[in-house]
């Protein structure tokens, strides 16, 4: 089948190079039983691969089913996904079937992989390697025929190296990768699908269909979409039932969309010019290089102001440094800060060091000096970050959301990795 009868017969909208890139492997791998690895921001459209796996595969008669791994409770998802024995657990009032014993023959989607407890990873990569399993409160091995598509819109390398995700179960499944690009991706198919949704919901509420100015459509294609493909419906249809005008302008769109502050956290400066979001979509990136950056400046006032106690001297060199202060009873000359703005109450070194002085204190005779750095542990500040903004917003996860540039959904996943309480 060709790509655009692909398109057609799955209501794919968009000509993008990744996204028919994304649709030219799914239909390459297809009619193959390989493992195929799915990725891609939420919203963008992963399980509609998927099905396009499937229906192009030779199971396509068989069953298909859709797993949502986030959306079962660690205790169960187990006895879902394989079955369960009568009286194996409290409330096994009877024998079960799992999802691996129901689609036999046909493919199994399992969404948001990533979170998976490690022993179910464990048991579902007995399957994808021997196609056996064995029910919750039984022992009796079991064998299936059912091909595993599954999908994340995590790194899952990464939770592979914090051993959050089993590195062999990742290269098992990752045997065929294929990315979905997040819709600034391809910004080039906002313009056709707002067109098709307005559309769509034109003919569903039996109204005009809504269409866009230039302006409008510049500004569209500029919003970040952290939604993807599900926000630009979403806002389509508040635009079709809400809106007055069914001829939109920027500063109408402009009313509609949300505004989402992603550029709260400090870019980084030099040579260049500020680099994209999209460079920096992992958030831990930034803070990463943002701390790097911190720790480096802190570094170099450290060693001026200790090349300054050395050698008072300099001070003169420095606009900020322009006279002498008396009151340091003689420990060390330093300059006069008043001119310079200083408090007066800045009677001690700026820096967290250790001096050891012998003799007459003059200043001349420190022999060892110790910088106590302070923790630059990502995760640290991240979880400082989390609770400041909590405390900023008085615990509403939503606005304490936007105030830190991520998703509600990310932050209280952060919440249960950090244990923090609100």
């Amino acid at each position: 089948m060709d790509l655009q009868s692909i398109k057609n017969r799955f209501a794919i909208i968009g000509n993008s190079t990744a996204l028919n890139h994304a649709l030219n492997v799914a239909a390459q791998v297809a009619n193959t039983d390989l493992s195929v690895l799915i990725n891609g921001e939420s919203g963008v459209g992963k399980e509609v691969f998927s099905q396009i796996i499937h229906a192009l595969s030779a199971r396509k008669h068989n069953p298909f089913i859709a797993v949502n791994c986030g959306a079962i409770p660690e205790g169960t998802i187990d006895s879902e996904l394989f079955g369960h024995e009568k009286g194996s657990f409290t409330g096994a009032l009877d024998s079960r079937k799992g999802y691996f014993e129901t689609v036999n023959g046909g493919t199994i989607f399992l969404d948001e992989i990533g979170e998976l407890p490690l022993g179910t990873q464990a048991r579902l990569l007995r399957v994808l390697e021997a196609g056996e399993y064995i029910r919750v409160g039984s022992s009796k091995v079991q064998k299936t025929d059912v091909r595993v598509i599954a999908a994340t819109n995590k790194e899952l390398i990464e939770f592979t190296q914090t051993g959050r995700f089993r590195e062999d179960l990742y290269y098992r499944l990752n045997t065929v990768p294929i990315r979905v690009p997040s819709l600034r991706d391809r910004k080039e198919d906002i313009p056709l699908l707002f067109r098709k949704f307005a559309a769509d919901f034109s003919d569903k509420y039996k109204g005009a269909a809504i269409s866009l100015e230039e302006d409008a459509k510049v500004l569209l294609m500029n919003y970040p979409w952290p939604g993807n493909v599900r926000e630009l419906k979403n806002i389509a249809e508040q635009i079709s039932v809400l809106s007055k005008e069914k001829n939109i302008n920027a500063k109408e769109l402009q009313s509609f969309l949300p505004d989402h502050n992603y550029n709260r956290l400090p870019v980084l400066a030099g040579g260049k010019s500020a680099l994209s979001q999209q460079e920096f979509a992992n958030e831990r990136e930034i803070l990463y290089k943002l701390f790097f950056d911190m720790k480096k400046d802190v570094n170099e006032l450290k060693k001026m102001f200790f090349d300054i106690l050395q050698n008072p001297s300099l001070a003169q060199h420095l606009p900020i440094f322009n006279g002498n202060n008396n009151s340091n009873n003689g420990d060390v000359n330093m300059p006069d800060m008043k001119a310079s703005g200083v408090p007066n109450n800045y009677n001690q070194s700026p820096l967290p060091v250790f001096i050891n002085q012998t003799g007459n204190n003059n200043g001349n005779d420190i022999h060892h000096h110790e910088p106590v750095e302070e923790s630059l542990s990502i995760m640290d500040k991240e979880k400082e970050l989390i609770i400041k903004a909590l405390k900023k917003h008085k615990g509403k996860r939503k606005d304490a959301s936007s105030d830190l540039g991520i998703s509600e959904r990310t932050l209280y996943r952060k919440l249960k990795e950090y244990d923090i309480e609100e």
